[in-house]
């Protein structure tokens, strides 16, 4: 897996008085730190406008038109002098895009004299922030508002904000994938679709019948023993039988199509226990190869948790899984039990491969012969981000962010599962408890906590929570420190 390629459009911020030749500076050595970043950009050329700067309203409307044109990703605002900042709110009108908006102004040369051309661009950033309020545009800002391309600060907070991006663009236009209703007796993973829509989220259905049958009427062909194959190359199957790994091949092989066919980003599965009464069989180890994949996939129907698990990987360019944060270690109050019966990406396993077995919470109803398929391991040491999108009864969208490091103990249980220390752990389970966050969460092997903070709080309106932020109320003050 790998970070999307993010397409960038970028307005150097002109003022037709001020230099010129300072302002053309400026926008080479902006074009250039953000291609460094990996970054596509879109900019107008000399010849498009004065200096390839956009200053007046005419050159705002060619701009917005071609932005338009490019489908772009987000937008990087550069007052490369003091910059016009009504031909900036028109740019963006223009082009007719909901994306995110970075604005930053450039240093000056050196210390002031008399006699040397100036930017004046902090005044005119202020300027260029009073008029996207004013169109009702949401933008983000450096940690360093004023600063020059080159520097190492600027390159932090443009590879964060193409992060962003990509998180807000991804679940813009998602599709996820809810195979089965949920458990009956998980009202956690009750959701709003209609709501989710309205900020281009969309679900696409399948009835659990409709995948028992095209197991059941499933050859084993080329198709099935390659799939096998796969498993057995990153997985210990030594404890599996052949006809479980067949029928959960078929498993996997039934959700690709429908994935496939339906342009899917993520799924939600009603894993248990219709799957274990009608195929025998466990969905686990399918859901953790299409993590591993970069289909993020959560169990018990749990679209939300679907969400969160996109987000971070987005954000990431690694797999996500679904935890529930589960047992806290009785030694140690910031240590929590991340666990699941065994959906993890097997390539998170700590030493040796994953090995693949049944759930033995379920065998107790449905026999350990139903219950084959779940993959079992302790998580690699290292930092992780955890998240958790959920509505509220009035249909709000909030979001609970933690980041932490997953670290050895000699505490052991089933499953697949890490022992992982969050700062303020007891503070953030009474949050969760008292702002109505479900037993799920996703986790990534990652420290991208700030980009999710500023994604889903400054963009994609919802409340954001975290250990030690308590209202909900979003603020530009990162609450994570840097990796």
């Amino acid at each position: 897996m790998r970070k999307s390629k993010v397409k960038i459009g970028f307005i150097p911020a002109n003022r037709g008085f001020f230099s010129a030749k300072l302002a053309a500076k400026m926008r080479v050595q902006t074009i250039r730190a953000l291609k460094s970043l990996g970054m596509e950009v879109v900019v107008p050329s000399e010849k498009d406008t004065r200096v390839g700067c956009v200053s007046t309203l005419d050159e705002a409307i060619k701009v917005g038109r071609m932005f338009k044109e490019a489908a772009l990703d987000g937008i990087v605002v550069s007052a490369v002098n003091f910059g016009d900042e009504q031909a900036v709110a028109l740019t963006i009108k223009e082009s007719g895009l909901q994306v995110p908006v970075l604005i930053v102004g450039c240093q000056e040369e050196g210390v002031l004299t008399p006699t040397m051309d100036r930017r004046d661009s902090f005044c005119g950033l202020l300027s260029i922030g009073e008029a996207l309020r004013q169109s009702h545009v949401a933008y983000s800002v450096p940690e360093v508002p004023v600063c020059f391309p080159t520097d190492e600060s600027f390159r932090g907070t443009a590879g964060r904000f193409a992060d962003v991006c990509r998180v807000v663009g991804g679940i813009r236009k998602a599709r996820y994938g809810q195979v089965g209703a949920r458990p009956d007796a998980f009202w956690t993973c009750r959701y709003n679709e209609k709501a989710l829509q309205q900020f281009g989220v969309t679900v696409v259905t399948l009835d659990l019948s409709e995948v028992f049958g095209a197991v059941q009427k499933m050859k084993t062909g080329p198709d099935v023993r390659a799939v096998i194959r796969s498993m057995k190359r990153d997985l210990d199957c030594s404890a599996v039988d052949n006809r479980f790994l067949d029928k959960i091949a078929k498993f996997e092989l039934v959700l690709r199509r429908f994935v496939e066919d339906k342009h899917l980003n993520g799924l939600s599965i009603q894993c248990w226990t219709s799957i274990q009464f009608n195929l025998g069989m466990c969905s686990c180890s399918t859901m953790s190869r299409f993590d591993d994949r970069g289909i993020p996939c959560a169990c018990e129907a749990d679209i939300m948790g679907t969400l969160s698990m996109h987000a971070l990987q987005l954000a990431s360019g690694g797999p996500s899984c679904l935890a529930d944060w589960n047992n806290l270690h009785n030694e140690d109050s910031e240590l929590v039990n991340c666990w699941h019966c065994g959906v993890f990406p097997a390539s998170w396993a700590k030493e040796g491969k994953a090995k693949l077995g049944y759930q033995k919470i379920i065998a107790g109803d449905v026999g350990p012969e139903n219950a084959m398929g779940v993959v079992e391991f302790v998580m690699k040491d290292g930092p992780v981000t955890l998240c958790r999108a959920t509505q509220d009864n009035a249909g709000a969208f909030k979001v609970v962010l933690a980041q932490g490091v997953v670290e050895p103990n000699k505490a052991e249980t089933f499953g697949a599962y890490g022992w992982v220390r969050v700062p303020g752990l007891q503070k953030l389970y009474k949050n969760v408890l008292l702002r109505h966050f479900p037993h799920h969460v996703a986790m990534n092997r990652s420290t991208v906590g700030n980009v999710l903070w500023e994604a889903f709080g400054n963009y994609l309106g919802f409340q954001t929570y975290t250990a030690t932020h308590t209202t909900g109320t979003w603020n530009p003050d990162l609450p994570f420190e840097s990796a």
